[in-house]
């Protein structure tokens, strides 16, 4: 969804994701509050790997209730609580993402609850 911008003034992206997204005038936004690894039942995983993918599970959910998916997403910003979850968060990201290459952030800081070890919030456009 829409048009990356990586100039080659600016260093390259390291990972999959792009410097820039122009998102098309008259498109759909959905902005996705942060998502937290706490499963529908009420129960967080005890990994950071399995709370990545609880984290990616409800946000995709979140796409899919407004007709959307990955391929729409055009911002993602991750909330890490360690500089030593960025590889695993990374590989989850790819995975769960595909080639899809959205604008990326990702932060070290402290979540809301001390059991929660990321956070994902998102921006979509259609």
């Amino acid at each position: 969804m829409g048009q990356p911008h990586d100039p080659p003034s600016v260093p390259a992206p390291v990972g999959n994701y792009t410097q820039g997204l122009e998102v098309p005038a008259g498109s759909r936004l959905l902005f996705v509050s942060g998502q937290i690894p706490v499963r529908v039942d009420g129960t967080v995983p005890s990994d950071f790997e399995g709370q990545c993918h609880a984290a990616w599970d409800n946000l995709l959910a979140v796409l899919a209730s407004a007709g959307m998916g990955p391929e729409h997403l055009v911002k993602v910003t991750t909330y890490l609580t360690g500089r030593d979850q960025a590889e695993v968060n990374g590989r989850v990201r790819r995975e769960r993402l595909g080639a899809v290459r959205p604008a990326l952030t990702v932060v070290i800081a402290q979540t809301f609850s001390a059991e929660w070890l990321l956070e994902i919030e998102a921006v979509a456009a259609v």
